[in-house]
């Protein structure tokens, strides 16, 4: 199964693939002055004891060798590290030049520039793979899985946290309210960039555009990932995993 683009263009914002590419480096260089605190702010649960614990769900242990793929400012890389024991273990990769600043002062990790379509590593060379809810700003699913699936050692696992729709008409109701509209309101007031409240709102239209859960799930057994498979917390937190055969 091909599985392309996470989600149609997004015209209020960008128009193509190119504009998208520009868009997204664009507004995260600006704004990852402000993403920990807007990030902490707007919690919901997906703070540090959710990202830790969900990477022991998936497989991560002491001494293993890691990516972490749309690493940002480093939240789920700090997690990692704390697992593994080694920042020297945790590479973290990004496109935007901005966010890797952020992240490799306070965590002494190393950081590359580059984008999941096209990891600059050599295959087998990971014990495990990690991507924190950035996979709906990739723009070729299928690529990105390939590339997560080349890069692990035999064996190797793969960890794709994500925030998806609520299935409920209510709940949906409820999140999309406070992503959408509290949440950008409350970045207006803590954000040192103007952009921030903006990137809150493009934020959740992802969210809302994005491929139904299942799909993702297909998308890696489909790239090769052996018992690829969706665990959910709090009805609206996705954790993709799947292995290395």
């Amino acid at each position: 199964m091909d599985l392309h683009a996470p989600h149609p263009p997004l015209e209020e914002y960008y128009r193509g693939e190119e504009g998208r590419r520009s868009f997204v480096r664009r507004i995260f260089d600006d704004t990852a002055v402000d993403y920990d605190r807007v990030e902490r702010m707007m919690a919901l649960g997906s703070g540090s004891w959710y990202r830790r614990r969900a990477l022991r769900r998936a497989g991560l242990v002491p001494g293993m060798d890691v990516l972490d793929v749309a690493v940002g400012t480093g939240l789920v890389a700090r997690e990692a590290v704390a697992i593994v024991g080694d920042p020297r273990r945790v590479v973290g990769l990004d496109p935007s030049i901005g966010m890797l600043r952020s992240a490799s002062e306070p965590l002494s990790i190393v950081t590359v520039q580059g984008t999941a379509e096209r990891l600059p590593f050599p295959s087998d060379r990971f014990d495990f793979v990690s991507m924190g809810f950035a996979l709906r700003h990739m723009s070729d699913l299928s690529v990105v899985f390939a590339e997560l699936l080349r890069v692990l050692k035999p064996g190797g696992r793969a960890c794709i946290l994500e925030i998806t729709r609520p299935s409920g008409p209510l709940s949906h109701l409820i999140v999309r309210t406070y992503m959408r509209g509290v949440v950008p309101m409350l970045a207006k007031v803590v954000a040192r960039h103007r952009d921030t409240a903006r990137l809150m709102r493009y934020y959740w239209d992802t969210i809302e555009a994005c491929v139904p859960p299942q799909r993702v799930v297909d998308g890696l057994a489909a790239a090769g990932f052996a018992g690829a498979r969706r665990h959910v917390e709090l009805g609206i937190f996705s954790e993709y995993t799947g292995r290395k055969a």
